[in-house]
């Protein structure tokens, strides 16, 4: 059976969504996913879980399945919201990976590079963005929250997407945030802002953060703010070996999510298993 997709739909389905009171980056996330497949169906906009299926295969050969996955699920959400249950496609099935790709994976001194960098290069802003990043592990979207109210306290109450939790400031990153505050007439309210006064876009803080490749020495696959976030999660559970806390620290309603940010690289992985000593030559030399 054929059912036919339309823009009217999709801005209906977006509209559903802010009722939800998902992020706007969710819905434009999800805005992104369904217009590409309707330019990809055609004038017709015809579907059915034959041309949905074909439309699987063709993500599949250009994207990571990471990516499939998500473009899919959004199909799925608005199918479902049609009613289309007969269109509705299974996610591809992924076997969880045991370490993190070391290709991305940025290193304590690769990110104090990054600082340091910032740092020659007169980018305050930049230095101290990054640090709070990544000694708080908070993400891009809770930045707003570090006010100069929350530096004077220690503390930060982060609240998004329906959930409230307080964010702890290291008193030595306190201090250095109320001194940049000064410095640039910031008296009240979010720290991190353009000379507007409005929160910083994501997309102009990784193209900052990018620029700093050259003079930090650091290639620029490793350099994302989300990295910052792997990076606290990844020294926190080194020393503290307590995925629990690590999830409320994180904002994560999900151990299993906690998980991800807490794998070693496969270069660790593969000093780990050597150490086992379950090869002949290794008992040899024993």
């Amino acid at each position: 059976m054929d059912h036919f997709m339309n823009e009217t739909q999709l801005e209906q389905f977006r509209q559903k969504l802010a009722e939800e009171e998902k992020s706007k980056r969710t819905i434009d996330k999800y805005g992104r996913d369904l217009r590409a497949f309707l330019h990809w169906l055609g004038k017709s906009g015809a579907v059915n879980k034959t041309i949905v299926i074909g439309y699987k295969e063709r993500l599949l050969e250009r994207y990571a399945v990471s990516s499939v996955n998500s473009m899919l699920a959004a199909l799925n959400r608005f199918f479902k919201e049609q009613g289309w249950y007969d269109c509705l496609v299974k996610l591809v099935r992924v076997q969880r990976e045991a370490f993190r790709s070391q290709e991305k994976e940025l290193s304590r001194e690769e990110y104090f590079h990054l600082v340091d960098a910032a740092e020659r290069l007169g980018k305050k802003r930049l230095s101290y963005l990054m640090q709070t990043l990544c000694a708080t592990g908070i993400r891009i979207s809770e930045l707003p929250f570090i006010t100069v109210e929350a530096a004077k306290r220690g503390s930060a109450v982060v609240r998004l997407k329906g959930k409230t939790r307080t964010v702890l400031l290291p008193p030595a990153l306190c201090e250095s945030l109320l001194g940049y505050a000064v410095q640039k007439g910031i008296r009240t309210g979010s720290i991190f802002v353009t000379r507007s006064g409005r929160p910083m876009d994501r997309s102009n803080i990784l193209h900052e953060m990018k620029k700093l490749s050259a003079e930090a020495g650091v290639e620029k696959g490793k350099i994302f703010p989300h990295n910052l976030r792997h990076l606290f999660a990844c020294t926190y559970y080194e020393m503290e070996k307590d995925i629990t806390h690590l999830a409320d620290l994180l904002g994560h309603s999900s151990i299993n999510t906690t998980r991800i940010y807490t794998m070693s690289s496969g270069k660790e992985q593969a000093r780990q298993i050597e150490r086992l000593g379950l090869l002949l030559d290794e008992k040899k030399t024993a």
